[in-house]
């Protein structure tokens, strides 16, 4: 086995590094810059460096989401690079961090629609890990990127990014990735590879959690994540995250409530819309508290959009339709659609006003509540909803309720009727209906309606989330071949 430190003498992972590098992986960046800088006078030749500034780069955009800094920073890629590429070849260093800083721009990169640059890292690393392999076949880190790589190649949705990477012949392969990630998780802290452990959790966790979204992300995440340091607020943004998408709405208000917090940790504005969004699920109106929070510290592009149209629903939920309407209204006019979740925030500031009762299932089903998400429907039946978008998304609410209660049969007739009531509309609920009706298929063991109902959801066009539910419904077909 490779050792993974100081036996290089340009490329010294020592101790200075180290605890530079952990800081990094708490959010403590000030720290960890200041780690840094003292190894600049002590070692300046020291080709570890560049890596760990460029770790910095990386987790300060994605706590800040700043565009400004983000179209700023990334000017420093090539001179990083540039310092690496005269070194030490003869490190197992040397193309492994190249690779690492391809690898992070290429993940911000695709935060802002520069996908044609981000194919081209994303090759890049690619081949210079392979590379890695073959020269140092014992050193495990290659496998962290490696797995990242796969994972999520292997599960992107249709698009730009998808196309040019083909373009390039790079496909991965989403089990592949996953399996990669899950042996490290494993193995490192059996190994001297231990203080990697927290880098890998992370990206695994994203894999599981945002790329896979797998049945086991909860589970596996708060094991791996339960040896981590609670001084980590990386830590409590894994852990509230998994929580919030995984109905377990309760541990993630308390995980952010109680979150490390001081000077010396990065602001993280992203984790009060996430705590906003965890008090709204159980209807509580404090949520808004946590939102005016997020916009008023936020110096970011992304998530405006959204934080407004759950505004708007908190509004709606008291019954001030003249607030919804100002929300949707900022909804519409301000913020940017980068991401996933604010072209939906803008479709649905769009549409028609939602039903009160529908809203009121929704975000107690995303919050895990699913017995009172049922009362709330029960009180009604399908007479009380118009044809159309309401009908269907009646039905949609009533089988993703079900299902989640175990009531498969219930769930898969509620399932149909969204199908059939929804089918011509602009909305998700039909696609996803059959997506989830696949999924129930496949757990069953009825591979030929599994299969089928996949085959639906790929049918469907021109609806809310079609990237999305496509590339899942592709998923399923490649589970059940």
């Amino acid at each position: 086995m490779i050792c993974p430190f100081s036996l290089f003498a340009n490329f010294d992972f020592n101790a200075n590094c180290l605890r530079a590098y952990q800081n990094i992986f708490e959010l403590k960046l000030t720290t960890a810059k200041a780690l840094i800088a003292n190894e600049k006078k002590i070692n300046p030749n020291n080709a570890i460096i560049p890596l760990l500034e460029n770790y910095i780069d990386y987790f300060h955009l994605l706590t800040t989401e700043s565009k400004t800094d983000f179209d700023k920073l990334k000017e420093n890629k090539s001179k990083r690079l540039d310092q690496i590429e005269s070194d030490d070849k003869t490190s197992p260093y040397y193309l492994y961090a190249q690779a690492e800083i391809n690898l992070q721009w290429a993940l911000i990169r695709g935060r802002y629609g520069e996908y044609f640059t981000a194919a081209r890292e994303i090759k890049k690393a690619n081949g210079l890990l392979q590379d890695n392999v073959k020269k140092f076949p014992g050193f495990h880190l290659n496998a962290k990127g490696l797995g990242v790589i796969n994972a999520f190649l292997g599960n992107l949705p249709d698009g730009m990014l998808k196309s040019t990477l083909a373009t390039f012949g790079i496909r991965g392969n989403l089990q592949t990735g996953m399996n990669m990630l899950d042996n490290l998780a494993e193995n490192l802290p059996k190994s001297t590879y231990e203080p990697f452990y927290e880098e890998v959790i992370f990206y695994y966790v994203f894999v599981l959690n945002d790329i896979a979204h797998s049945r086991d992300a909860y589970q596996k995440t708060m094991k791996y994540t339960a040896r981590i340091s609670d001084r980590s607020l990386l830590k409590a943004y894994l852990q509230a995250s998994v929580c919030a998408k995984t109905g377990h709405n309760a541990e993630a208000i308390q995980i952010l409530l109680n979150r490390p917090s001081g000077n010396y940790y990065e602001s993280f504005p992203y984790l009060d819309l996430l705590l906003g969004t965890a008090m709204l699920n159980k209807l509580d109106q404090s949520a808004a508290i946590y939102f005016n929070k997020f916009l008023l510290h936020n110096k970011g592009v992304n998530y405006i959009k959204d934080a407004n149209l759950h505004l708007a629903w908190s509004a709606l939920l008291k019954g001030d339709t003249g607030a919804y309407s100002a929300f949707t209204a900022k909804v519409k006019s301000g913020g940017y659609t980068y991401q996933e979740k604010d072209k939906q925030a803008l479709n649905e500031a769009n549409s028609p006003m939602p039903d009160v009762s529908l809203l009121k299932a929704r975000l107690l089903f995303d919050g895990g509540y699913y017995s009172k998400g049922l009362e709330v429907l029960s009180a009604r039946n399908e007479g009380d909803y118009t044809p159309g978008r309401n009908r269907a998304e009646y039905y949609y609410r009533l089988g993703r309720i079900n299902d989640e209660l175990g009531k498969d049969e219930v769930a898969l007739s509620n399932y149909q009727l969204a199908i059939s009531s929804g089918k011509q509309l602009k909305y998700y609920f039909a696609a996803n209906s059959a997506l989830q009706m696949g999924k129930i298929y496949e757990k069953q063991k009825n591979y030929i309606k599994a299969r089928a109902s996949f085959n639906t959801a790929i049918q469907m066009k021109n609806h809310e989330y079609e990237s999305s539910i496509e590339t899942q419904a592709k998923a399923g077909l490649g589970r059940i071949r």
